[in-house]
């Protein structure tokens, strides 16, 4: 056996032992050290014996791959590289410079390298960079033909080290040179927290990562200063992430004591409970969180949580259903692959996850997306009454929940399906690329005029009639036909449109004349499942009074 397959097959043999060690009956030991025997026979002959020379580790990762596909859609095996980036954003953060960015089509079609934001006080603001830069170079490099992942490979880097950039600005004749120290740079959990009005904040999540918990409490402290009474929890596209750090945002809204969440398994140590304590920050206040299929795992664990105990109202559409409960381990070569060890169940007794058979995850995801248009048009009372007793829970209060998968909220808000329109100008990034535009030409003139009266910005900033007009002739050159030749968009379907578009061009102008929360309070007025959720605080603060 040569050198290299010794390492490798050890990766195979370290796999199988991680689950040797186990607790297992005697019996159930020795089939699985047998069945290791055979694997380890068939490797081997593989290797040495096979026509043709054999990649070894492709060999293993195959083999890997293989047995965890045979189990559930969620055990997966995660090579070394992309574990190198789930590890840095759940671990809050990264090194580098501190931009975000995005590409757009240069002169000549090719993709270009343009800042979106700058991290606030991050290497890159402090050496002047600016939003709508175009990088041209990297430490002599083009960044001509460059993607996602040349930019990281490039830009990202350790603490300390420096890079050499190359810009051109809008406005200025020449290019312009930047050396920027790399620091650390932080992700952020909370997407944004702010004040919808004098008493309602509003709180973005977008993971559960190391640092959610601490970002969570924070960002009360500041909106209870402003005046919160009651809190709108956004869990929306929140696929989840630590299972502690949902089990401490929990306990910020019960009692001491109070189950959160509960796992079951084969094996000893996979069974948990975990309960509140005396520590929560809105244990009194109205809460209202807000849902989607998109929500899922840890984000499932807050909002079953909350249900299950009359805490908050739940406003949405049904979760995603993943309560599976993984194990990582880790191997030799940074990769590592998680195992399922057991099944996450809420407070009342409900089985978050959805139906599976074995672990083909394309054919799992296509049942949920049938599920979810299945049921799409229908109330949540018409979605419990047609499914079985046996699915039918009761909270600490008595009210029915359901069960089978996921979190039915308590009121669902259909899917606000854009115009054929709204759809053109998204899937061509029309609004986008014009406010990009707007900003090139007016950058300095606009950040003068809001760039310190943010809320102002938010208040009363209007698109002029000019520039929606300048708008519509740039979605024309973009290939949307407008007027009244067939097939073409009439003025009347888009005038219709119209307040939708302006917030998007409106919402992209904040993003680069403050940062990316911005986005966020630009658009909740067109944000169908907040406007909704806005008119049912009665409701969640008479689950507060039980």
């Amino acid at each position: 056996m040569n050198t290299h397959t010794k390492i490798v097959f050890g990766v195979l043999v370290l796999a199988a032992g991680v689950l040797l060690g186990m607790q297992l009956e005697s019996s159930s030991s020795d089939d699985t050290r047998d069945a290791l025997k055979k694997l380890e026979h068939a490797f081997l002959v593989i290797s040495e014996r096979y026509v043709e020379d054999v990649d070894s580790g492709a060999l293993a990762e195959h083999a890997l791959k293989g047995m965890l596909d045979e189990l559930d859609p969620h055990s997966v095996y995660i090579d070394a590289e992309t574990m190198r980036r789930v590890e840095e954003d759940f671990s809050g953060g990264f090194e580098g410079i501190g931009i975000s960015f995005e590409f757009i089509e240069g002169v000549g079609g090719q993709d270009t390298l343009i800042v979106l934001s700058v991290v606030p006080e991050g290497p890159s603001e402090e050496v002047g960079l600016h939003s709508g830069d175009r990088i041209i170079e990297v430490d002599g490099q083009s960044t001509i033909g460059f993607e996602t992942e040349d930019v990281q490979r490039t830009l990202k880097g350790p603490r300390g080290t420096s890079v050499d950039i190359v810009v051109i600005r809008p406005g200025y004749p020449d290019p312009i040179h930047f050396t920027i120290v790399r620091d650390r740079i932080p992700l952020y959990a909370v997407d944004v927290a702010y004040m919808i009005d004098d008493i309602t904040g509003f709180i973005k999540i977008n993971r559960f990562s190391g640092t959610t918990h601490r970002e969570f409490r924070q960002a009360v402290h500041r909106l209870k200063s402003q005046g919160m009474q009651r809190l709108m929890l956004d869990l929306r596209g929140n696929s989840g992430g630590y299972m502690e750090m949902a089990v401490r945002l929990s306990d910020e809204f019960l009692p001491d004591d109070a189950l959160i969440v509960s796992q079951k398994g084969r094996i000893r140590d996979a069974n948990h409970s975990f309960y509140g304590t005396d520590e929560g920050l809105l244990e009194d206040a109205p809460i209202m969180v807000l849902v989607n299929e998109g929500s899922a795992s840890a984000s499932e664990i807050v909002a079953g949580a909350l249900q299950d105990h009359d805490r908050g109202l739940i406003v949405g559409r049904r979760t995603f259903g993943k309560g599976l409960v993984q194990q990582q381990h880790l191997l030799p070569d940074g990769s590592a692959m998680r195992v399922t060890i057991a099944r996450y169940y809420t407070p009342s007794g409900r089985l978050i996850q959805t139906p599976y058979a074995g672990g083909d995850r394309e054919e799992y995801l296509t049942s949920k997306r049938e599920m979810q248009a299945n049921t799409a048009l229908l109330s949540a009372q018409e979605i419990m009454e047609s499914i079985p007793d046996s699915l039918i829970y009761e909270t600490v209060s008595g009210r029915a929940v359901m069960g089978g998968g996921g979190i039915l909220p308590d009121f669902i808000v259909d899917v606000d399906t854009a115009s054929l329109f709204v759809r053109e100008v998204l899937s061509r990034d029309v609004a986008n690329t014009y406010a990009r535009m707007w900003y090139d030409r007016e950058g300095e003139a606009l950040a003068d005029r809001w760039g310190s009266q943010r809320d102002a910005f938010f208040e009363s900033f209007e698109i002029p009639e000019a520039e929606y007009q300048g708008f519509l002739e740039y979605a024309r050159v973009r290939g949307i036909s407008i007027g009244t030749q067939e097939d073409a968009f009439d003025n009347a379907e888009i005038e219709l449109d119209r307040p939708y578009i302006e917030a998007r061009i409106k919402a992209r102008l904040a993003v680069r004349l403050f940062d990316l929360e911005a986005f966020y309070p630009v658009m909740h007025p067109e944000d169908r499942t907040l406007q909704e959720a806005l008119k049912l605080w009665f409701e969640a603060e008479s689950l507060a009074q039980k």
